[in-house]
């Protein structure tokens, strides 16, 4: 009987969660992606595609699957893949019918659209390449079962990209849809917008004010009704979130930006605590650097398969990364001004928000940085001994940084037999 109640509660909630995202579709629909696939070139598709499949070659006509798409999240993908099958799916009919209008107005033939929910997913009768899952789980009333459901459609060699709520830099938000909960603010527009007018009295501590500062989406009424008056909502913490993975029989790849979790970046490399963190697994080292920092209010990273993840990792034990191909990421910045002592650049990445993640570069590796163009491998860039040891270490150090990403299917295609 228990159970049931369970079922029905469940249920109750999945149609609010529906009907919520009916009368406030998230995010702000856009009315035209004019000029999006211009700033996505072979270079930058290869760059995301190696972040996925680093041992594969580059590959763009993949089938991919947009897992509560939004307004334009499927155009987007479609756009920025011409060559690849994309499906999105979304519960909300509103959400369908806007990204349905993008794909009218710009001819996207490679788009496919379902309202349908992602527990559902199998419906759709065709296993992905890759899964775009950001921002859906975490208001499903079993995330688990959702997470299953992606999982049993995911190709073998398939990747799926996960993001959900991280609870440290959210608790703010927290705080205030309890806030809202107990005067039982609703979500009509002139709720709303008295809820916006009144957070404008927050004091100057409160903890949600860093995200008022920093973030859009409260500049907007669909970004602010999905904040805090969200029917639906929970964040997970590093070690939750492992969990959460592994309980669904898939297995961590990467963080999407992994620098933030690393104790090799960022100020924890100058920590007294530094070597403790190296000593700890990886992902007791994640779990340790979130609460250091305090700040991170989404995770977002990159899953596989059960015995996938191995076969996708980045080393540089052996000789095999002399033949590994770097390729810079879209948001890698060089910066030659204002610089520290002995250093010829800074490398930055704009994806990153804590000012801390920036690595100082030499003038020797600033040679080899500017020599990166998505073709040499490392060997040709470095072809000797002595520069092969400075290679070495900046290759690794740009790659934990989210500077660069490699293609390694040279230094993994088995070798051939002499004639």
């Amino acid at each position: 009987m228990a159970a049931l109640d369970d079922q029905v509660a469940s249920a109750a909630i999945g149609v609010r969660v529906r009907d919520f995202y009916e009368k406030h579709p998230y995010p702000l629909g856009l009315d035209d992606l004019k000029g999006y696939a211009l700033n996505w070139n072979r270079e930058r598709r290869r760059a995301e595609a190696h972040l996925f499949w680093p041992e594969e070659a580059f590959r763009d006509d993949r089938n991919i699957l947009v897992v509560g798409c939004g307004t334009s999240q499927a155009a987007k993908y479609a756009l920025r893949w011409p060559k690849a099958h994309v499906t999105g799916i979304d519960v909300s009919n509103a959400s369908i019918e806007a990204t349905a209008k993008l794909k009218r107005k710009h001819s996207i033939h490679n788009l496919e659209l379902r309202q349908l929910p992602l527990e559902a997913a199998a419906e759709l009768g065709q296993n992905f390449d890759q899964i775009v899952c950001t921002g859906v789980l975490h208001h499903l009333t079993d995330p688990l079962r959702g997470l299953c459901a992606l999982r049993d459609i995911l190709e073998p060699n398939g990747a799926m990209n996960l993001m959900v709520y991280a609870p440290y830099g959210r608790s703010g938000i927290y705080m205030l849809q309890d806030y809202c909960r107990r005067l039982g603010i609703g979500t009509t527009t002139a709720e709303i917008r008295d809820l916006a007018a009144s957070l404008s009295a927050l004091p100057s501590d409160h903890p949600l004010q860093p995200l008022l500062r920093q973030a859009p989406d409260f500049q907007s009424e669909a970004g602010l009704a999905d904040a805090l008056l969200n029917p639906q909502d929970r964040a997970y913490s590093v070690p939750q979130l492992f969990e959460l993975i592994g309980a669904a029989g898939l297995e961590f790849g990467r963080w999407f930006h992994q620098a933030p979790y690393l104790p090799t970046c960022g100020a924890q490399v100058r920590s007294p605590h530094r070597a403790r963190l190296m000593n700890l697994p990886p992902a007791d080292q994640y779990a340790a650097i979130e609460l250091f920092r305090g700040s991170m209010i989404r995770h977002s990273m990159i899953v596989y398969r059960p015995d996938r993840a191995a076969k996708h990792a980045i080393t540089f034990d052996g000789e095999r990364w002399l033949d590994y191909v770097p390729i810079r990421r879209p948001a890698t910045t060089l910066i030659s001004e204002r610089l520290p002592p002995s250093a010829a650049g800074v490398l930055l990445n704009a994806s990153h928000s804590y000012a801390d993640i920036y690595l100082p570069i030499d003038a020797q590796q600033r040679v080899l940085f500017e020599a990166i163009d998505g073709v040499k491998s490392i060997r040709e860039l470095a072809p000797d001994d002595d520069r092969r040891s400075t290679a070495r270490v900046l290759f690794e150090r740009l790659w934990e940084y989210d500077q660069v990403v490699f293609d390694t299917s040279a230094a993994t295609a088995p070798s051939r037999p002499s004639a």
